[in-house]
């Protein structure tokens, strides 16, 4: 019997879609054939996952928090348990360097494929 929905993609056999590669192959293309614009598609490709996975922690630790509020009955150590950001804001800090980095990646694309 053949697997569908979820269990269908945790099957080490199945193909799995990686859009991030797949923009960065598109970007590539796009460029001029030069070692410099694989490098930087390189490192554009890189904040992507930093930056997302940056993103997935902060997105994590509000789903603490949350779930720490909508506790039948909210303990005092589960809400400051919660309240420890020193994590977030490290991620936070950091998603603003990589967005940074992002923000001049694209535009050294841009201009890259200008010229092309």
């Amino acid at each position: 019997m053949r697997a569908t929905g979820i269990a269908a993609l945790d099957s080490p056999l199945a193909p799995r879609a990686d859009p991030i590669r797949e923009a960065a192959a598109r970007l590539l293309d796009a460029l001029p054939d030069r070692t410099d614009a694989k490098v930087l598609v390189d490192f554009l490709e890189d904040d992507l996952r930093e930056g997302l996975a940056a993103v997935a922690d902060v997105e994590a630790h509000f789903t603490d928090v949350l779930d720490a509020l909508r506790a039948e009955r909210p303990s005092p150590i589960r809400l400051i348990d919660a309240a420890e950001d020193l994590h977030v804001l490290q991620r936070l800090e950091y998603l603003v360097t990589v967005v940074s980095q992002l923000r001049r990646r694209l535009c050294q694309a841009a201009g890259k494929i200008h010229d092309a």
